[in-house]
């Protein structure tokens, strides 16, 4: 019996032990995962880098910008254009994301017709001084509309002044957001406005002479003019997208722009180059979709 009572008590003593070893095991993994879920709870949460309702706007740019042609012949109308105008046909980028009365105290248009990506810098640092929460990018189609395809702007130019631009910005603004459009499509520009004889005869006067000069010549000579604009101008494009993927609070339209396949009612009908109220209202529609999406 006592050998007996003796085995029992030894099994019992193994049977406990193990109920303890497990026991505590339970305890050490509810304490782990009670630190597990403590540092999860304490990891901060990402930083919302880009804000979809930026409360001040400041444009950058060329004629597009400007609304050049837009109410009148040979003349500036920055009251339709696409990024700050307050014409309600065009409904600005500025008064989408600020109501008109917002846009009125809050948004600045710095753009000069004729301007090039050479000229952006300039432009910019002037944006810088308003301190804008967003600065709308358009600029492009002066480099590409030349006298003739030898002059139009590098491709490492156009980098080269489109990167110094965007360092004077993050260098007095780290946090502003950027929206930069694409550059539009130079050659349906000119298969739509060809179409019409007068818009024919205004371009003669030296409209864009690199893709429109010549408009109605279909030798080999003209084709190969003309694709050299495009490329170029797909180059640019890609460009725009290089340098600002590289910065976080950088949009790109994604060729948003370039790709719209607009017609004769989005071209100005003064000089049918420049957008007209309808194409300076597009051109609103893609930035505002562009800037207030959920993700890039």
């Amino acid at each position: 019996m006592r050998k007996r009572s003796h085995g029992m008590r030894a099994a019992h003593a193994v049977v406990a032990a193990a109920v303890l070893v497990t026991a505590g095991c339970d305890v050490v993994g509810d304490k782990a995962s009670a630190r597990d879920a403590g540092a999860r709870a304490a990891k901060p949460s990402p930083v919302q880098v880009w804000d979809s309702s930026p409360d001040s706007i400041a444009a950058v740019g060329d004629s597009i910008t400007r609304g050049f042609d837009t109410c009148a012949v040979l003349s500036d109308c920055p009251d339709a254009s696409w990024a700050t105008g307050s014409d309600p046909s065009v409904n600005s980028l500025a008064v989408r994301l600020l109501g008109a009365a917002g846009a009125a105290r809050h948004s600045w248009n710095h753009a000069v017709t004729g301007s090039r990506m050479a000229d952006l810098n300039g432009q910019m640092a002037k944006a810088v001084r308003n301190k804008p929460e967003l600065v709308a990018v358009m600029v492009g189609a002066n480099d590409a509309c030349r006298d003739s395809t030898a002059q139009m702007t590098s491709v490492a130019d156009f980098r080269r002044d489109f990167q110094k631009a965007m360092d004077t910005l993050r260098q007095a603004l780290p946090r502003t957001e950027v929206y930069v459009s694409s550059v539009p499509n130079l050659k349906r520009l000119w298969s739509q406005g060809r179409t019409n004889p007068l818009g024919k005869q205004i371009w003669k006067l030296g409209i864009c002479p690199s893709m429109l000069g010549d408009a109605d010549a279909l030798d080999d000579a003209a084709k190969q003019r003309r694709e050299t604009v495009q490329s170029r101008v797909v180059d640019y494009n890609k460009v725009l997208s290089d340098v600002c993927a590289k910065d976080r609070r950088c949009r790109f339209d994604h060729n948003a722009v370039f790709d719209y396949q607009f017609g004769t009612a989005q071209l100005s009908h003064w000089d049918w180059f420049h957008p007209s109220r309808n194409g300076q209202a597009r051109l609103a529609e893609i930035a505002y979709r562009t800037v207030t999406a959920k993700k890039p």
